[in-house]
């Protein structure tokens, strides 16, 4: 019988174990993880009749691959839910203006909005729509900074004011060092296909409202959920595993692969062996890069930095708050001074997570080059947060309760020429590691998704190759 270890049981590996037993269910799978719970940066707090997600919030619904794995495993329809839709805010120069009606992902799609909004100035305005006539821009070395790309075809102001803010905040790094083809290179196919990026996202948006229409519903959010949390996705996971007879091994620490010509001894925290015919890594970097230390191709990993991030949660009774703007949150521009990046006004958005009469607010902290989350203690991290939030809304008495969860080096930094270092990694690995697939959030993925997507692709790439 063929036999494949899986290291860590994140969302990437359980989805891995998931595509082996659903297209391959002969093939006997262990997945090993060195803490005491599924899911890794999945993590859903229920307290008081709240549903309070403490990593990740939701994920993006036209990337269907989640949904369909959660029907398949159990979810029933109604308990998928999608996000009230609202305004968002940009929080620049130290004032929350709401972002521009048409606006996707900070790029203009309607004019008159654009052009009536107060968050860009006229100047600033006049710039951007150079887009409409200027040429391509050229990317010699097959990559640039999502920054660079932006300013050349919208200008400085847009960017830093409406852009930087929505996009840099998905990957915790600084726009101007952020990999455009390893983030966003539909933005490139659509300015290279259209002319112009406005007018490739103004068909993006046509196709999006042809959509709504074909359902006749009306605009919905483009976001997912479960009723009772993204973690009630990976319960419903773990438990369709181990009916498949998928062994999870918990705080099983992996500490080397050994490799033979026929597969892998995984070298246990108690120094046992055991033996497979294919292994997925699916792990931070920083966990397996010490296992190919002898192979240069890896050397990519000890130079992939990795920026630490916090959700800081407020739970109060809505007597206690008071919040003029009726929206779901916002986001923040480098020109206002915060250590917060974000805030979700998380009972708007998501009303099936708070109880009658109270209030939940998520707010997010930690940027590229400022360690204010591995510095500062979780009381500290509260009363920052609060300081920032009192600039957008008034507090009138204390929250019910507040939780912070910190997320250590938890998001790598895909700055330029990154998908260009990890598809070298990738076919070595193809051509030099037959037994072995490395896949996750080190390589391409950050949407849950994405992660999922990836670990389908893992199995393809490695069980013909071993059965």
């Amino acid at each position: 019988m063929t036999k494949v270890a899986i290291v860590g049981a994140g969302i990437t590996g359980l989805t891995s174990a998931y595509f082996i037993k659903k297209h391959y269910p002969e093939i006997d799978v262990t997945i090993y993880e060195a803490t005491d719970r599924p899911g890794g940066k999945v993590k859903t707090a229920y307290r008081d009749g709240y549903v309070i997600e403490l990593g990740p919030e939701s994920y993006l619904g036209r990337k269907t691959i989640m949904t369909d794995v959660a029907k398949d495993i159990g979810i029933a329809d109604e308990d998928i839910v999608t996000n009230e839709t609202g305004q968002s805010y940009i929080f620049a120069n130290n004032e929350l203006y709401p972002i521009p009606g048409g606006a996707i992902l900070g790029v203009p799609t309607d004019i008159k909005p654009f052009m009536t909004t107060q968050l860009i100035s006229m100047k600033g305005k006049l710039r951007a729509l150079k887009d409409l006539t200027i040429k391509p821009v050229d990317m010699p070395e097959g990559d640039m900074s999502v920054g660079a790309f932006f300013r050349e075809r919208l200008g400085d102001e847009l960017l830093e004011n409406l852009i930087e803010p929505l996009l840099s905040g998905i990957y915790g790094t600084d726009i101007d060092e952020l990999s455009l083809m390893s983030t966003f290179p539909h933005f490139k196919s659509l300015e290279e296909q259209h002319g112009s990026i406005i007018k490739g996202m103004q068909q993006v948006r046509k196709a999006r409202l042809e959509k709504e229409d074909q359902r006749r519903s009306g605009a919905q959010g483009q976001f997912k959920q479960f009723r009772r949390g993204l973690y009630d996705f990976i319960e419903h996971l773990e438990t369709w595993l181990i009916a498949q007879d998928v062994s999870i091994q918990y705080n099983t620490q992996v500490k080397d692969l050994i490799s033979t010509q026929k597969g892998y001894h995984i070298v246990l925290d108690d120094d046992t062996q055991p033996f497979y015919d294919g292994v997925i890594v699916a792990t931070p970097h920083q966990t397996f890069r010490q296992w190919f230390d002898k192979d240069p191709m890896f050397d990519y990993f000890d130079e992939l930095d990795a920026s630490s991030v916090a959700t800081i949660v407020f739970a109060f009774d809505e007597d206690d708050i008071e919040n003029i703007h009726n929206g779901t949150g916002f986001v923040i521009a480098r020109t206002s001074q915060t250590d917060i990046t974000a805030c979700t006004w998380t009972s708007k958005k998501w009303p099936h997570t708070t109880p009658e009469g109270k209030v939940l607010i998520r707010a997010y902290v930690g940027k590229q080059g400022d360690n204010i989350v591995n510095e500062k203690t979780d009381e500290e991290l509260v009363q920052i947060a609060r300081r920032d939030l009192e600039q957008m809304m008034t507090f009138k008495g204390e929250p019910e309760f507040t939780i912070v969860n910190k997320m250590p080096y938890a998001s790598p930094q895909y700055h330029v020429g990154h998908i260009d270092k990890i598809k070298q990694i990738q076919q070595h690995i193809l051509d030099n590691y037959q037994h072995l697939q490395i896949t996750g959030a080190p390589f391409e993925a950050v949407g849950l998704p994405d992660c999922i997507s990836q670990a389908y692709q893992a199995v393809e790439n490695l069980l013909p190759r071993i059965r």
